[in-house]
């Protein structure tokens, strides 16, 4: 009897001990989702009300291409006008998102069926603090109705893309040249602009890219702002109403990043330049995936690469006061290591030049 009551205690103090362990683990676990919340508010507080703030979001990759997410601030070093900044600002917390997914309306058959497999997938990379735009574009741009983290809404969205996507109907596009230069002679009739009977529509990149970053520029400034662009890279200079320095003035002075998914051949890199010049000068990345499968492991990493940037802001001291666009770079002190943010910002946006 007295071993069965031993018994019977041991097991009873066990089970308390177990209990209060398991309680400690919730609290302690609690309190660090807490401190975690409380970090990322007063950041973002920090970011929100001091409005004279640079804000550089900061990727930084080791030489096998993998984000390193263990720097600490004083491992950075920020130069505006080639000047050494005071870090104001500097988290690695995660933030939530404000994305524009920008859909290519007008690619070749093969590409869009891979695309359009492909765009469920996007939803793996959206989380419920999230909110998104689906739009679309060919020689227009579509907006979505509105920014929503309702995700049947936008599953509702994307299968809108998806219907729209593929080779344009929208007809031909004259091929137009100039008059003929000499003088017409007696009976001679005028002589029509000529037309390429095999030439389709093409498409007005930089006029959507300045379109989105337009929607984002009002978005609250606690946010990652993300235009995920999705083409085949073919951009018509003479359908564009804005030049790609006019498009790239209106992302940096939202400060949004640009990432880049360039559908098709890889073997025609010339043709995403203009992607990778938008992702590159803000910020942002470039993928190539020319498969679907290919397509969705790049959505979710690009996302997860975005939420995941380093912020740094600081208020410019020294800089170059005369200039209205100024020069930016981040450095690490840690060898071997690749950083990339936005290549600059205006202080006054150049004006816009309408066609």
């Amino acid at each position: 009897m007295t071993n069965t009551l031993h018994l019977l205690l041991v097991t009873a103090v066990s089970a308390c001990l177990v209990g209060v362990v398991l309680n400690s683990e919730r609290f302690l676990r609690a309190e660090t989702d807490q401190q975690s919340a409380r970090s990322q508010s007063e950041t973002q507080a920090r970011i929100r009300v001091t409005a004279n703030l640079v804000i550089l979001p900061v990727t930084v990759k080791d030489r096998s291409g993998n984000p390193v997410p263990d720097l600490q601030k004083r491992e950075f070093r920020v130069f505006d006008d080639k000047v050494e900044q005071v870090i104001d600002v500097f988290t690695a917390e995660a933030f939530p998102l404000s994305l524009v997914v920008l859909i290519d309306d007008d690619l070749k058959s093969n590409d869009a069926e891979q695309m359009v497999q492909s765009l469920r997938a996007l939803m793996a990379g959206i989380s419920s603090s999230d909110e998104a735009m689906i739009c679309r574009f060919d020689v227009k741009f579509y907006p979505g109705e509105a920014f929503t983290s309702d995700e049947d809404r936008l599953l509702a969205e994307l299968s809108t893309a998806r219907e729209k996507s593929g080779p344009s109907n929208a007809g031909l596009v004259p091929f137009v040249t100039g008059p003929s230069s000499h003088p017409r002679g007696i009976g001679e009739p005028p002589v029509a602009a000529p037309t390429n009977p095999g030439n389709r529509p093409t498409k007005a990149l930089d006029d959507a890219v300045y379109s989105a970053a337009q929607l984002l520029h009002d978005r609250d400034r606690g946010r990652r702002k993300i235009v995920l662009v999705i083409s085949d890279g073919i951009n018509g200079r003479e359908f564009n109403h804005h030049t790609y320095e006019e498009a790239l003035s209106a992302l940096l002075d939202a400060n949004v990043s640009v990432y880049s998914v360039a559908v098709g051949s890889t073997s025609f890199h010339r043709r995403f330049a203009r992607m990778f010049n938008y992702a590159n000068s803000s910020g942002g990345d470039i993928s190539y995936a020319a498969k679907s499968r290919d397509l969705e492991k790049v959505y979710s990493q690009i996302t997860e690469q975005a939420r995941h940037e380093y912020t740094i802001a600081y208020v410019p001291q020294g800089n170059d006061r005369v200039s209205h666009y100024h020069s930016v770079e981040v450095r690490t002190t840690r060898e071997g290591l690749s950083v990339k943010t936005r290549q600059g910002y205006w202080t006054v946006a150049p004006v816009t030049q309408e066609k």
